[in-house]
């Protein structure tokens, strides 16, 4: 999914070999993380890899901001490409069926298959369908919030600049995210 780019100038070359990555390196990195906030925003696979892709490309014209600037950049606009989707009727509840699958007839798949262990990787794929579950059901901004703050490890401050709201906000919404998710997992511990 990560998009091939032309060579960065020397100046901003250095000025990333020096933070310790370059933008190439940076997507990356986030890219699975990204695709997973999509995928639970949209609920839908290609919806998600096409948001991802999309945000990427647009970071593309950012190349030469300073390293530490790209995550709440990145995050700002994969937020903005999956309201843009949810808001051109993009959004589709299909998965919302029983048996549901992709365009391609393929069951959907939500947990990540690198673990190896059998054991492992059911209990990974169970909790990670109660968690995405949960998260899918709370409202937009707290599962936002959320994803942002404890997730991503944002601060207060730039995950106000991702959301455009004023920091009380996130506050706000992350504190009622986490009391849902506890109520909801309780049992699950």
């Amino acid at each position: 999914m990560l998009v091939s780019t032309s060579p960065l100038p020397s100046t901003s070359q250095a000025q990333a070999d020096r933070a310790g990555h370059t933008l190439e390196q940076f997507l990356a990195g986030i890219e699975a993380r990204a695709f997973r906030f999509a995928e639970l925003a949209l609920r839908q696979r290609e919806d998600a890899l096409d948001a991802v892709q999309d945000a990427m490309l647009k970071m593309l014209a950012y190349r030469q901001h300073p390293p530490e600037e790209w995550p709440p950049l990145f995050w700002s606009i994969l937020r903005n490409r999956i309201t843009d989707m949810q808001r051109r009727g993009l959004f589709r509840l299909r998965w919302l069926l029983p048996g549901s699958s992709d365009r391609d007839g393929e069951t959907i798949d939500w947990a990540d298959d690198a673990t190896p262990d059998p054991s492992r990787q059911h209990d990974g794929h169970e909790a990670w369908t109660r968690i995405a579950s949960v998260l899918r059901d709370l409202p937009a901004r707290q599962r936002e919030a959320f994803t942002l703050r404890v997730l991503e490890e944002l601060d207060v401050a730039d995950t106000a600049r991702i959301m455009g709201c004023s920091e009380g906000s996130v506050k706000t919404h992350l504190s009622r995210a986490r009391a849902a998710l506890q109520a909801q997992l309780e049992d699950f511990r």
